[in-house]
């Protein structure tokens, strides 16, 4: 009985190695995998793209006098950041061509109407096409595109001869970490005494996806020590360019403030100003840069650059004799 038992135990046993020796072992990553594997996700979190002109329709013109309008957007890979972006040149168009609510909606119909006549024969075959990010920007900007050429044809009535022009722009600055960064430049010229221009930079946590604004990186409470080191440079600044006698006299009209309009570049933190905001046309579009070395305690640890490490001193040896 004992000799029965222990044979059918063996049985079971051999019976149990071999299936066990049956079953795919559970592959291990290769080494060249893993590595493969992080340079997706590093490429993940990081800003690549370029922009993309609008196909916007112009009427047939010649002459010096033409009015040029160029609009482009971002296309990038970060779905979020283009979508953002595209509202900012939409809000860029509104504050620049001062589109009213009724006006906006009065040109949308035109257009509408026009877009409907011109695309009847073509309904079945959009019935499956997809509509891509630059086209429902396009169809968003042709209200904009009216008035524009509604600006044209007001100053051209009036024997105007100048060119009036418009330009948006969007550019990748800073691709990874801390921040991505894109810069939105726009430029336009209406008829009036001069142009105008405008440069908005957009930070981007590409791994939260989210906008990072000024005070998402400052340390807690450090606002206050922020605008003492802007307004420093500020006071630098109005000296070394020779804008008044003394600080005191340039405030008088154009008092300091901080701007919330920054990005991170390699040597500090720069802060953008727009036309009139702390002086007058001909200063352009002024920028104050603080050091990051002023801002150790100002700014959170991971928006600061690394510390290099000191080089180690060279150790003297006895020579040979």
């Amino acid at each position: 009985m004992l000799k029965n038992t222990t044979i059918f135990t063996i049985s079971i046993l051999a019976s149990a190695i071999a299936l066990s020796a049956c079953q795919p072992k559970q592959a291990e990553p290769k080494e060249g995998q893993t590595a493969a594997s992080e340079a997706v996700q590093a490429e993940v979190l990081k800003l690549a793209g370029d922009s993309e002109k609008l196909t916007l329709d112009l009427p047939e013109c010649d002459g010096n006098s033409c009015p040029e309008i160029s609009i482009e957007r971002l296309s990038s890979n970060q779905a979020f950041i283009d979508e953002f972006i595209d509202q900012q040149i939409l809000k860029q168009l509104d504050h620049i061509l001062d589109i009213s609510p009724k006006l906006a909606k009065e040109n949308q119909l035109a257009t509408t109407t026009e877009n409907l006549k011109a695309s009847k024969a073509q309904d079945q075959a959009a019935s499956v096409a997809i509509e891509t990010p630059k086209q429902k920007l396009e169809q968003q900007v042709a209200p904009y595109l009216v008035n524009f050429l509604s600006l044209d044809k007001e100053l051209k009535a009036l024997s105007a001869n100048h060119q009036i022009s418009l330009m948006i722009k969007p550019k990748i600055l800073n691709a990874d970490l801390p921040l991505a960064t894109v810069v939105l430049n726009s430029s336009s010229y209406l008829g009036g005494a001069h142009g105008s221009s405008s440069q908005r930079y957009y930070n981007f946590d590409l791994e939260k996806k989210k906008q990072v604004e000024l005070n998402d990186i400052l340390a807690p409470n450090q606002k206050a020590a922020l605008e003492k080191k802007a307004h420093e440079v500020f006071k630098a600044w109005v000296i070394e360019s020779k804008l008044a006698n003394s600080v005191e006299e340039y405030e008088q009209a154009w008092k300091f403030t901080l701007s919330d309009n920054f990005y991170l570049s390699s040597q500090g933190l720069i802060l953008q100003y727009g036309e009139y905001e702390i002086g007058p046309y001909v200063v352009g579009l002024p920028r104050l840069t603080i050091p990051y070395d002023q801002l150790q305690t100002v700014l959170k640890k991971q928006y600061l650059p690394p510390v290099e490490a000191p080089a180690s001193m060279p150790t003297a040896t006895k020579a040979k004799s």
